[in-house]
């Protein structure tokens, strides 16, 4: 139960301003065996949703803040997000995954005043298909070198 717990801060953290690194936690644990891979995606997916979560509030309830020297984004991340935002629309929050760009995109979701419920099933769906193929693609890679399943 704690390797959940862990999985959940690493993919929280991950997901806001913060360093983490969940997919390497995810990969150790499915490496490890001793967790089935259901719990894990999903115990991954909710804390990485949940710290995209935190920046959308960031964005929506302190975006009057952002050209101060603490705002969480910079302002060339910022115009770049928003600019992304209004050629491709609320479908870019699918990526809000990537590394060093998608927190910026969901922290600029809460500034453009993206409805709640909107932002979480599309950060919600990205982000789960994002741990599905990492665990499905580890599965893979572990079990082509052993001839017994996991």
């Amino acid at each position: 139960m704690t390797h959940l717990f862990a999985l959940f801060i690493s993919a929280f953290t991950s997901a806001t301003l913060l360093p983490g690194s969940s997919e390497l936690l995810l990969l150790a644990l499915l490496a490890d065996g001793q967790a089935n891979i259901l719990p894990l995606v999903l115990v991954a997916t909710v804390g990485n949703t949940l710290g995209s979560v935190v920046n959308w509030l960031l964005g929506r309830y302190f975006a009057h803040f952002r050209n101060r020297k603490w705002f969480p984004v910079s302002a060339r991340r910022y115009t770049q997000a928003e600019g992304w935002y209004n050629k491709y629309g609320v479908w870019l929050l699918l990526m809000s995954w990537v590394p060093i760009v998608g927190d910026p995109l969901t922290v600029v979701a809460g500034t453009l005043r993206v409805g709640f419920w909107r932002f979480l099933v599309f950060v919600a769906t990205g982000k789960l298909l994002r741990y599905s193929f990492v665990a499905g693609a580890a599965l893979w890679w572990f079990s082509a070198g052993s001839s017994q399943p996991l």
